[in-house]
């Protein structure tokens, strides 16, 4: 779980920065450029596949491990005090990963599956994904909750980052306070970009 959350935590540096293009303000010229370029590169494409292959793997190894911990101890604690021992993210992870599957749903469906029919009905919605995006962003509720899952994805993140590392033994008092602040910092923009970019088109900062 922690080789495929690393891999996706790579996926989402690439994901953020193509779609930053639109903070250049030209009317969305870069960001379409980039989107038929990632749509039409077979190297990219086949990535692609590889991409979803991690995703669904992280899924299922997520409800793998839920289900096992579950069976470590059907019986709970008559006394128990986790906030003394761990963080509310740490122990809500399942729920966290539950919401960001909605979120990656709903996502799916406004943005991947238009710009993929090009290879079955030959029309070109990467071209213009761009007025997409501002459509689909002009509605203050779809706002709110492509808001809100960018926060399940922080708190995902913030604690799946440290998590990773050292579930692969990278642990030591001199490495581990490092990757912590890497880890916070790379949750921070990754979510403000994600976050940001909603917001802007709704309130018509981005044209």
């Amino acid at each position: 779980m922690a080789m495929t959350g690393i891999f996706l935590i790579l996926f989402l540096i690439v994901h953020a920065g193509i779609n930053a293009c639109i903070f250049l303000n030209d009317n969305g010229e870069t960001f379409n450029q980039m989107a038929h370029f990632m749509s039409h590169n077979w190297i990219l494409r086949f990535l692609e596949v590889g991409l979803f292959a991690g995703l669904i793997l992280h899924i299922f190894q997520g409800l793998s491990l839920w289900s096992q911990n579950n069976k470590a101890r059907p019986v709970q604690y008559h006394f128990s005090q986790p906030s003394k021992n761990s963080k509310w993210y740490s122990r809500s992870m399942g729920i966290l990963g539950t919401l960001l599957l909605l979120f990656l749903i709903m996502h799916l469906s406004h943005f991947y599956v238009g710009t993929k029919m090009e290879l079955y009905g030959g029309v070109h919605h990467d071209e213009t994904l761009f007025e997409e995006m501002k459509e689909v962003f002009s509605n203050l509720w779809i706002v709110i909750l492509y808001v809100v899952g960018v926060i399940a994805l922080f708190w995902h993140l913030y604690h799946g980052f440290q998590s990773a590392f050292q579930t692969l033994g990278i642990n030591h008092k001199r490495y581990t306070p490092l990757i912590k602040i890497i880890g916070i910092g790379y949750a921070v923009i990754i979510c403000v970009l994600f976050a940001l970019m909603p917001i802007s088109m709704y309130l018509g900062c981005i044209k």
